[in-house]
């Protein structure tokens, strides 16, 4: 049996209902956080949650909890369902009301958490790595929607992850109205180019992931170099590694963009190195809050 945490109170799987009138679905009005537990902790539990509330705040949507309770809830839903090592998704939806655009109705935000088994790749995809493709559709950016606000609607990610189904690859590469590289529909890229290792910054349209801050940290304490800068398409072809970090896929390797063949076409010996390191970082508890 699972549970689900709804405004202060667990329900069974069966039974976790929101009404048909919440703004979240309506609208998709609201911010959510996809968190990983490792080793009986919740990684990154802290910098989840501060993203989350910073998003809240850009879209004026008052979070009816604290950031230390919202850190029991996440705690209390993995015991709860037994879970030690999984996800966790905390949805925080603007509330109940009515059929009209304006929230003004909406008398409180909704708190959603559900903790489960994670879905991996397999250990032959992380070997393989990922084929990916660009998509037509592009990055929305600050002007618009900032994709630094992990907002409930998707469209634009959903869009373009349709694109790389239909072109039977992993992911889809997301480019902004200028052609620089952002990120794919659900991960941070990174390329590595004669040792040294390169991921867009936010301001060209991307989620700050907390994946990605902490590759970051790992290869760097490995030694390597590290440069948040723009790039283009052409540097994604010519890499001799290319890597993808998000909460679910932790760090896989991408073996083909577009057709063209990158570096050997598996899993390189960085991002082998990077793989291993950020697993060992991510299952260190000190890295972590306690579920129990």
């Amino acid at each position: 049996m699972s549970y689900v945490f709804i405004d202060g109170k667990f329900y069974d799987k069966e039974n976790a209902k929101i009404s048909v009138f919440d703004h979240g679905l309506l609208y998709g009005d609201g911010v959510f956080e996809g968190i990983r537990a490792y080793n009986n902790h919740v990684f990154k539990l802290k910098e989840h949650i501060d993203r989350l509330f910073d998003a809240a705040k850009t879209i004026d949507l008052k979070i009816p909890y604290s950031k230390e309770e919202i850190m029991d809830i996440v705690c209390l839903s993995c015991a709860k369902n037994n879970i030690s090592n999984g996800y966790i998704r905390l949805v925080i939806t603007r509330g109940v009301g009515d059929l009209g655009l304006s929230p003004k109705n909406c008398k409180e935000a909704s708190v959603i958490c559900i903790a489960a088994n994670v879905t991996l790749y397999s250990d032959e995809m992380y070997e393989k790595g990922l084929k990916v493709a660009t998509s037509s559709q592009r990055r929305s950016y600050g002007a618009i929607l900032d994709p630094q606000v992990k907002s409930l609607n998707y469209l634009n990610n959903i869009m373009a992850k349709m694109e790389a189904d239909r072109q039977n690859v992993g992911e889809a590469v997301m480019l902004n109205s200028q052609g620089w590289v952002c990120e794919c529909t659900g991960d941070n890229i990174f390329i590595i180019k004669d040792g040294v290792i390169y991921t867009p910054p936010t301001y060209v349209g991307i989620l700050a992931g907390i994946s990605r801050s902490s590759v970051i940290e790992v290869a760097t304490n490995l030694g390597y170099e590290v440069k948040e800068v723009p790039f283009t398409l052409f540097n994604v072809y010519s890499a001799d590694e290319c890597f993808l970090t998000g909460t679910a896929a932790e760090l896989i390797s991408v073996s083909e963009a577009d057709g063209r063949t990158i570096g050997s076409g598996s899993m390189g010996p960085i991002t082998r190195q990077l793989l291993a390191a950020f697993r060992e970082y991510a299952n260190d508890p000190k890295n972590g809050t306690p579920i129990q």
